[in-house]
């Protein structure tokens, strides 16, 4: 079964990107190595503060077009329900491990 993600990037300053995946490893490291010009790259935006997953891309999808349109506050507060410091859940995934 596939599973499918709903996920929400911020930078430092807390600029914020909404976007729906089937990969989300892939796409935080694509977020953070700035590999797509655009909205993330120009604002830094390479920090994971959220995200849902979902087994139907259909579900995902209309999550996806939910969240966007809601305003900052309402999706602030989606993030700071589990994630109150908005730490980078992704911090480790990416790093060397020692040799």
């Amino acid at each position: 079964m596939r599973i499918y993600y709903v996920y929400v990037m911020a930078s430092r300053s807390r600029v914020l990107y909404v976007g729906v995946t089937n990969d989300l490893a892939r796409r935080v490291y694509e977020h953070k190595q700035s590999l797509t010009p655009g909205f993330t790259s120009r604002y830094h935006i390479t920090r994971l503060v959220y995200f849902e997953e979902f087994t139907d891309i259909r579900d995902a999808i209309a999550r996806e077009k939910e969240v966007k349109g809601w305003v900052r506050t309402r999706k602030i507060h989606l993030i700071e329900q589990r994630n109150r410091t908005w730490e980078d859940l992704a911090d480790r995934w990416f790093r060397q491990l020692p040799s």
